[in-house]
């Protein structure tokens, strides 16, 4: 059994919740919501809530964070739908992914598409509860979720455009509480989308063989043996960032001590990343969730 064969590796965990718990017509959908592996979720939650936390300098409303977290939910698992209607073929070659619902053959591709129209008439009905000009800067990220898919085709860094779309919260955070996007929300914004490209790096060396047989591009195929290098100086990038854009917000001092935190979080993850060792870089990947707890934990000490 090869490394990426191991059952901690694989999208699809037979025997999980889904399988136990759901009915049979349910169990495609619920997979294809990738609502079975809520890693993305968190990752896409958790600086959204370190925006609305630093944007309200304190406890958020909490219509407002009922509305990003469900926001997080559902543009997640559309933009995971998207993915895998665009990646099926491609799905079905890669050990990781070979079990998921479009590419088993599992569920067809019209079903998906209905699906997916769903999610987004469910993500569309959220932006009644906010103001007119956040409803523009949500409508701006669609583009990015449906490029995403086809950008390992033609670039070594698809991890910008997921990064920028994995993180549109933080923007629309600030423009909910604000009604303006300050330079502040845009450098930790550039600093999130620094922290995808290194944790995402990290999941792609996960893939990496099959990727490059496939004649796909991404980070950890354009770094090679140079990726924890790379990586280490994109988790630099984020501390700095988020440093700045703290300042900026006008984040107090304990902020700067959260700030140690991360960093420290990231130098251990960058130290430990071990190319040749697939599952090890799993686990490194989602532990970056703790890295998400921490910045909006910093963002709420840093409006003391």
């Amino acid at each position: 059994m090869t490394a990426l064969s191991r059952p901690d590796l694989s999208d699809i965990h037979p025997g999980d919740w889904v399988d136990r718990r759901l009915p049979s017509g349910w169990r495609p959908y619920t997979r294809l919501a990738r609502l079975d592996r809520p890693v993305g979720i968190w990752l896409t939650l958790f600086p959204c809530l370190a925006a609305l936390i630093q944007a309200s300098h304190g406890f958020p409303v909490f219509r407002q964070l009922i509305v990003f977290s469900l926001g997080a939910l559902l543009m997640r698992s559309a933009g995971s739908t998207v993915n895998d209607i665009a990646d099926r073929k491609f799905d079905a070659h890669v050990e990781r992914t070979r079990f998921r619902p479009l590419a088993n053959g599992q569920f067809g591709i019209r079903r998906a598409i209905a699906f997916l129209i769903v999610e987004l008439a469910l993500s569309a009905a959220l932006l009644v509860f906010l103001s007119p000009y956040t409803r523009l800067i949500a409508i701006c990220v669609l583009p990015l979720v449906f490029i995403y898919p086809f950008c390992k085709r033609f670039t070594h860094w698809p991890q910008v455009v997921l990064g920028a779309a994995f993180n549109w919260g933080m923007l629309m955070a600030w423009a909910e509480v604000t009604g303006h996007i300050p330079p502040g929300a845009i450098v930790m914004w550039t600093g999130a989308i620094a922290w995808q490209i290194g944790y995402d790096t990290v999941y792609a060396y996960v893939d990496v063989k099959d990727d490059t047989r496939l004649g796909l591009k991404s980070t950890a195929i354009l770094f090679g043996q140079r990726g924890k290098a790379c990586i280490g100086l994109f988790y630099a990038f984020t501390v700095a960032l988020w440093s700045l854009g703290g300042w900026l917000s006008g984040m107090s001092l304990p902020y700067a001590a959260g700030m140690a935190v991360i960093a420290a979080h990231l130098a251990w993850q960058a130290w430990r990343i071990d190319l040749q060792r697939p599952e090890l870089n799993f686990r490194l990947f989602l532990s970056n969730i703790l890295t998400g707890v921490l910045l909006a934990c910093a963002a709420f000490v840093g409006t003391w």
